[in-house]
Order: structure tokens, then sequence, then C-alpha cells
């Protein structure tokens, strides 16, 4: 079993390199589950519409999670209700519109589930991570309820998301980091056998200031009149990971985190 993540998905130029070369990776590296956090694919780089998940699916990917930009387009709220494969943060106040788990089937039709967090430090306010998780694994476990768990964790800071991911050491196959959109150094498996990288990175333009427009991004740094934040279309970056799975366990036997495309230098 391989699964494969990709990190946010900003504007048309992440949206134009995941359909550009996510189908042929899906094929030559035989991937089984792919999982794209995709709340920035909108054209202005917040939020996501009907239309980009449909467009996304089609390219390959079998479950988008969300963040803090998740209702930026008016028309997810009732979206999000009728498609059971987009998902928002798990921990929003309740009640909330759509789902922040639910198990789908790959390829090999195996059990997989998807939890999609959102930390609390500087996030917008929901429930405690901490304690929604705790709750979650008292009714969830693996090997029991699916055969693998994916995790995202939409968090601005390192040390959440580490700390999340330790205590979901051994009861998920994978837990990333989200949000953030530069691709950490720390892809590795954990001491109990879950596959753990504390942020998978961005699809989009790195030419930019965290996919948006660099001059503009600039000037509102420095006071200066600027625009509404706007994403860079330039030549987009495709960065995730891939992990190898054990279908007995359903925990993590490799990890390799990836970049494809754009002015990073490619890793695949």
């Amino acid at each position: 079993m391989r699964i494969l993540f990709l990190g946010d998905i900003v504007g048309p130029s992440g949206c134009n390199v995941v359909k550009q070369y996510l189908p042929n990776i899906v094929n030559k590296k035989t991937i089984d589950f792919v999982v794209a956090n995709g709340e920035n694919a909108a054209e202005n780089g917040v939020g996501i519409t009907e239309k980009i998940c449909n467009e996304l699916y089609q390219s390959g990917i079998n479950v988008l999670t969300t963040g803090n930009h998740v209702w930026d387009q008016k028309e997810t709220v009732e979206h999000i209700e009728r498609e059971k494969k987009l998902l928002r943060p798990y921990n929003l106040t309740n009640p909330s519109p759509g789902k922040g788990f639910e198990i789908f089937y790959s390829k090999n039709n195996l059990k997989v589930g998807v939890l999609n967090l959102m930390g609390n430090v500087f996030m917008r306010k929901c429930d405690d991570v901490f304690i929604e998780i705790e709750k979650f694994l008292k009714n969830y476990s693996l090997k029991k309820n699916y055969d693998f768990l994916i995790v995202d964790i939409h968090g601005e800071i390192t040390s959440e998301k580490m700390a999340i991911g330790h205590l979901f050491d051994g009861k998920a196959t994978l837990i990333t980091g989200t949000h953030t959109h530069v691709p950490t150094n720390d892809a590795r498996i954990l001491k109990k056998g879950s596959a753990y990288i504390t942020d998978s990175g961005m699809c989009g333009d790195y030419d930019s200031v965290i996919g948006m427009n660099k001059n503009n991004s600039i000037n509102k740094f420095f006071k200066k009149k600027a625009e509404k934040h706007f994403p860079a279309l330039g030549e987009g970056t495709l960065s995730g990971v891939i992990v190898d799975c054990c279908t007995e366990t359903g925990l993590a036997k490799n990890i390799n985190s990836f970049v494809m495309g754009g002015v990073l230098q490619s890793t695949i």
C-alpha cells in the first residue's frame, strides 16, 4: 500500500502543477491513495470551489483536506455538506457544516481514515485540538475501524505539530503538518511506527511569499499601500510525501518527501 500526500495547493499555479504532474506520478509510483490540502486552491488563493474540487479529483486526488480558509468561498458551506471527499477541520466549533473525519476505500479496497485537524496557536479559534484528539482516539483505532489513518494537522507552529505527531505515533499511518507552505526536512518514521513530517510544503509558485505575490507581500510588510493578497502566477512546484505502508499493521515502512518542478530543486 502506497499513500501520497500533497501540501497546500495554492491558486492557479498550484492547481496547474497538480494537473500537470500528479497523474503520471500516481501511475509511475503505483500510488494507491492520494490526499491533498486544498484550502488555498481558489483563484484568489483562499478557499476552494466545487469546480476546483472536481478538477483535482479528476487529476487523481481522492480526498481534500482544508484549514482556516475553509469557508472563504461562500459556496463551500453548502458544497461540503454534499461532498464527503472534502473535509474541514475536525475540531471546528460545533455545529459546523461537513465532517472532519471520514473513512474511504483505496484502489485495493482497503479502508483509509482521513482526519483533518487544526492547531490552536496563532490560528482561527477552534476547540482544543489535544482534547479532541483524545476523544477521537477513544472511539477509533488502527486496524479496528480502518486499515490506515492519515492525519493532516493544519497548524502554525512546529512544536504543536510535533507534539501531535508523537501523540498519534503507533496509532496513525501518517501524520503531516500543513499551513506554513514550506516543506520541512524532517520526514521520518517515529519510534512506534508512524510516518511524520512537520510540513509537507506547498503546491504552487515558490517565487513568492508562501504562494502569494512577493512584491505585494513586501509592500504589506512595509505598511505601504498594497492590494489584498493574491497568488503568484509563475511556474508551480509539486510538494509532498510518499509513504509505503504495512497492510498487516497499518503503520509506515518508509516515508520520502519530494518536490518537483518550478524553482526548487527536484527530488523525485
